[in-house]
């Protein structure tokens, strides 16, 4: 349970964190994730509501999957302070991906809208989500849209993996190694710096176009699992 690390986050100065919750029901988050886990990761989302963290839960939508289920994550933010955010379904190394599988950002909103009463929030500067909230919602909901609407023009990110290396691109194959260089106690800025400047135009330089004609085979990258960051 996260509640023994409650107070260590309190002491980090941790504010904000992201949860990745796929769906509802207790049967398809074990077809997902091939866990019963279902009920402590629900609790522990609860838990951090309650000691007032912010609480950015992550949805990866995908059609025939839980695209039916975007109705009811909207309901959550109705007495919750939840800030739900819909994220496309995109390609990473075998994860099964297909085009078809794409809900695209306007047809969740559409989806969405035929339910509710919906307000656009203003987005900040370099926001990789839109924002949105239902009127008298406790919470809000928000699109990420790499796939329909990609934001890259405006992307300042920059991610480090779990194994310590610097990727300018969530979709780029360029990574440089920052944490053999920490550990030798060399300068790690000069790194970071020629990671930036190998950044590409869009989408790591792999997924221009139309992303109905996109053939991820011919994407090199490792799977999400292994990026981490």
């Amino acid at each position: 349970m996260i509640g023994k690390f409650i107070q260590t986050f309190k002491d980090s100065g941790i504010k904000s964190l992201n949860v990745s919750l796929d769906t509802m029901c207790p049967k398809k988050f074990h077809e997902l994730t091939k866990r019963n886990s279902f009920n402590q990761v629900w609790e522990n989302i609860l838990l951090l509501i309650k000691h007032k963290f912010s609480v950015k839960l992550n949805v990866v939508v995908m059609k025939g999957v839980n695209q039916d289920e975007v109705v009811n994550f909207v309901q959550l933010t109705q007495k919750l302070p939840l800030h739900v955010r819909f994220i496309e379904f995109m390609p990473f190394d075998k994860n099964q991906w297909n085009s078809l599988k794409v809900v695209p950002f306007d047809v969740m909103l559409q989806q969405i809208s035929s339910q509710f009463d919906v307000v656009k929030l203003k987005d900040k500067k370099h926001d990789t989500a839109k924002k949105f909230k239902v009127i008298g919602f406790e919470g809000t909901f928000a699109f990420i849209t790499t796939m329909s609407q990609p934001f890259c023009s405006d992307c300042n990110r920059m991610r480090l993996t779990a194994d310590g290396k610097m990727k300018n691109c969530l979709f780029g194959k360029d990574e440089l190694d920052l944490l053999t260089t920490l550990r030798s106690s060399a300068p790690i800025e000069p790194i970071i710096r020629k990671a930036l400047f190998l950044k590409h135009q869009a989408l790591g330089g792999q997924m221009q176009g139309d992303f109905t004609k996109l053939n991820p085979e011919l994407i090199d990258n490792r799977s999400m699992i292994k990026i981490g960051g």
